[in-house]
């Protein structure tokens, strides 16, 4: 699984989440995250990428809290991912 550090806003600690899968949505980013290397009993979230400001080489990821949107979008990472249940 791959390791990706992300550093939250207005914070100066940074999270490390591993991610289980990728997807675009209508030209919208998604990644599918955990904060558990092994597979079993982490939490799992979805993240958005940001729109991409000039310049910069990082993508930006913000939480999506949107309830249609998270739930559209877990199912098709649920669809992607037959061993996963996003509850």
């Amino acid at each position: 699984m791959e390791r990706i550090t992300f550093k939250p806003d207005g914070e100066d600690a940074e999270v490390a989440f591993y991610v289980l899968e990728q997807t675009t949505i209508g030209g919208v980013n998604y990644i599918l995250v955990t904060d558990a290397e092994e597979e079993e009993d982490g939490e799992a979230y979805i993240l958005r990428a940001a729109p991409e400001a000039d310049g910069e080489n990082e993508q930006v990821y913000h939480m999506v809290e949107d309830e249609e949107e998270l739930a559209a979008v877990a199912g098709v990472f649920e669809n992607m991912l037959d061993d996963i249940d996003l509850i």
